[in-house]
């Protein structure tokens, strides 16, 4: 398929365009940082620097273009979210942006859409032990500023999902970690002992970058119009207890550790510590054909101390 990607130069843009190629796709890359481009090209895609937020820039660069199929991995995070502020932009992406990508969808003639979406839209909370499956309900109204996210996330998979000039597909992606843009500013925090963990934190859904790349993929190929999928691996662990391995793993110093009271002040970092989520994976298992590469955090931990450049294993 000829395929708009945009978002290109986020966390999992790299991975995605080199299995997106490997699979036999033609990809045109939109992106926003001038220093991807290089990085895009050498992956074998075709870099488009253009900001998805102005409408008319974005269907004047794409005057003359065609394509099968647009996917959406729209993001503004430099750095794991702490706070609500940190969110805003990639709100705005999730409302505006999908709005301007679903226009140009229908410009380049395109017939399938994919996009970014994430297993927070169940909530923000504890759900007591709970598995989510897709067929829970999906951002419920919120309290006070966590209304804002899963306002953005519900516009962004109403939009899709109900689109009718493309077949729409939602990937609720759990949190990513991995080698590259995914795990590099984690490792760095972790080897100098600035990822401070809380004792009794809750679990939530993580995937290997590169497991949410193939799932992307098979999701482009395969997914059902209208539907959503929990992409994550088989184990949820919290983040305090993965960032004890990765510690551990990359033989750094064992996290500083920290009274949970703490976290008052930044309520959403507070929300992703101590809350409780876990997700099936089992949709995806069998509409898409897919199953992580790397199916728990203790597999996939291994992949980030090879790409170290600190651990003397290969990059």
């Amino acid at each position: 398929m000829k395929v708009l990607l945009a978002g290109a130069s986020g966390a999992i843009g790299l991975p995605l365009v080199q299995q997106l190629k490997a699979a036999g796709h033609d990809v045109t890359a939109i992106h926003r940082s001038a220093t991807g481009r290089a990085r895009l090209t050498a992956a074998g895609a075709t870099p488009l620097q253009v900001d998805v937020l102005d409408q008319p820039a974005l269907l004047a660069a794409l005057e003359g273009l065609s394509g099968d199929a647009v996917i959406s991995q729209l993001t503004s995070m430099k750095k794991s979210p702490m706070t609500h502020n940190d969110l805003t932009a990639t709100n705005r992406l999730r409302t505006e942006g999908t709005a301007n990508l679903l226009v140009a969808a229908e410009r380049i003639g395109a017939v399938r859409f994919v996009t970014q979406s994430m297993v927070f839209g169940y909530g923000y909370g504890d759900f007591g032990g709970r598995v989510l499956t897709e067929d829970d309900e999906f951002a419920p109204p919120g309290r006070g500023r966590f209304e804002e996210h899963l306002a953005a996330m519900r516009s962004n998979e109403d939009q899709v999902l109900g689109a009718t000039n493309v077949q729409g597909v939602a990937l609720r992606y759990g949190l990513f970690y991995g080698p590259g843009a995914a795990g590099e500013t984690l490792v760095n925090a972790v080897r100098r002992r600035r990822m401070p963990v809380i004792r009794s934190g809750g679990v939530q859904p993580w995937v290997h970058i590169e497991d949410a790349a193939t799932a992307t993929v098979a999701a482009l190929e395969r997914g059902t119009g209208g539907a959503a999928y929990n992409i994550v691996d088989d184990e949820p662990v919290s983040f305090s207890d993965l960032i004890t391995a990765t510690a551990a793993a990359l033989g750094a110093p064992r996290p500083l550790v920290m009274p949970s009271w703490l976290l008052s002040a930044t309520p959403y970092a507070k929300a992703i510590m101590t809350g409780g989520l876990r997700a099936s994976n089992a949709r995806a298992r069998d509409e898409l054909g897919w199953a992580p590469r790397w199916p728990t955090y203790r597999d996939g931990i291994a992949t980030l101390v090879t790409d170290d450049p600190g651990s003397g294993g290969a990059a």
